[in-house]
């Protein structure tokens, strides 16, 4: 069974039961020093072809005829391609400069084939610095700390690119290519999200379908040993108030909890205590509240950081344990903040939820 790479994503044809397309390719390559084009997929290590023409003397084609499927093909021409999505009826024209094809080309008739390679060149902009910093480091070592520097500024400066292109491409085919860039062990929600998006998008396409179905085995395994599931149960805990009385987070049943864990010591748990208060504020009269896990060790900064930032929902708890604490250690808290989404009946919903994201949920579960 071959391999089938598109985008440099990997999946296997899934061929059964497609209904044929008609599609209607036409424009013009300058510069690309070949003789023909064709209407490809690319399989990582070589090009099949499925429809080609020859160009004519001024790089103008006309490419027309029946495909298998709607999919990702390729438009090919020696060793270079452009991405198109192609669906039944495609009448998509392309111009560009066949010596620079990824930075140079004008695609009409097909607005989601148009981004999804604008996306390609955010992408291979980001890898050139990262090549250039690699070379630059083993070059000279003693740069590693200045260039360290600025990756991480051109890092941020990329995910904010990747992040307003997938909000701006809700359930668009265009989202295929931002799957490579998330990990899924770090980041396993949004690769979920992307998936579905693409699985409502463009459901019909061989690629999507078994991209969707090896996803689906995937998290299978994953929630068969991940006890931080969404639906498994949230692990019971009984942890002590300030003032010595305790909270089990199974008295809360009936409530939607966030399980949030902090200290007062973690700058990014502060910056986002703000957006957790206008949540409960919101939300507290439809039944959700806070249940706040400290990792602080002393008992003065901790009550201090609650009374600074606000913190007016009742459930504070903390064993001042710090990373020893009992409860993290449950939850298999390795980094905070950290929360976790419960329903009603003391099932997870989802976990690392913060800021938009969390907003998000609770607008979806309350319904405003």
């Amino acid at each position: 069974m071959r391999l089938l790479t598109i985008l440099v994503i990997s999946v296997i044809p899934f061929l059964s039961g497609a209904q044929g397309i008609s599609v209607d390719l036409t424009g013009m390559i300058f510069n690309s020093g070949e003789d023909s084009i064709h209407i490809s997929q690319f399989y990582g290590d070589h090009y099949e072809d499925i429809r080609g023409v020859k160009f004519d003397k001024d790089g103008n084609f006309n490419l027309s005829g029946q495909l298998d499927s709607e999919d990702y093909y390729v438009l090919r021409f020696g060793n270079n391609h452009i991405n198109l999505i192609l669906r039944n009826k495609s009448a998509i024209k392309v111009y560009g400069d066949g010596s620079d094809i990824t930075q140079f080309v004008n695609i009409l008739g097909s607005e989601e084939s148009k981004s999804m390679n604008e996306y390609l060149v955010i992408e291979k902009n980001w890898k050139q610095k990262l090549d250039s910093a690699n070379t630059l480091v083993a070059n000279d070592p003693g740069k590693r700390s200045a260039v360290n520097n600025q990756m991480t500024k051109d890092y941020k400066s990329f995910q904010g690119l990747q992040k307003s292109f997938v909000s701006r491409h809700a359930n668009s085919p265009a989202l295929l290519p931002v799957l490579k860039s998330i990990d899924m062990n770090n980041d396993f929600a949004s690769y979920e999200a992307i998936v579905n998006q693409l699985s409502i998008g463009f459901g019909g396409s061989p690629t999507v379908k078994e991209l969707k179905l090896k996803f689906d085995v995937i998290k299978t395994d994953r929630t068969k040993n991940d006890p931080m599931a969404p639906g498994k149960p949230a692990p019971d805990f009984t942890e002590a108030y300030a003032n010595g009385d305790s909270l089990s987070l199974s008295d809360l049943k009936g409530s939607v909890v966030l399980l949030d864990f902090w200290a007062s010591w973690c700058g990014p748990c502060r910056r986002e205590n703000p957006n957790v208060v206008k949540l409960y504020k919101k939300y507290k009269e439809d039944g959700f509240t806070v249940l706040s896990v400290s990792l602080d060790k002393t008992k003065a900064p901790w009550l201090a950081a609650i009374e600074k930032d606000q913190l007016i929902w009742p459930y504070h708890v903390s064993d001042l344990g710090g990373w020893k604490s009992k409860v993290p250690k449950t939850y298999g808290v390795r980094g905070i903040p950290f929360t976790v989404l419960i329903d009603k009946k003391g099932n997870i919903i989802r976990t690392k939820l913060r800021g938009p994201e969390l907003e998000s949920e609770l607008a979806r579960i309350f319904g405003h």
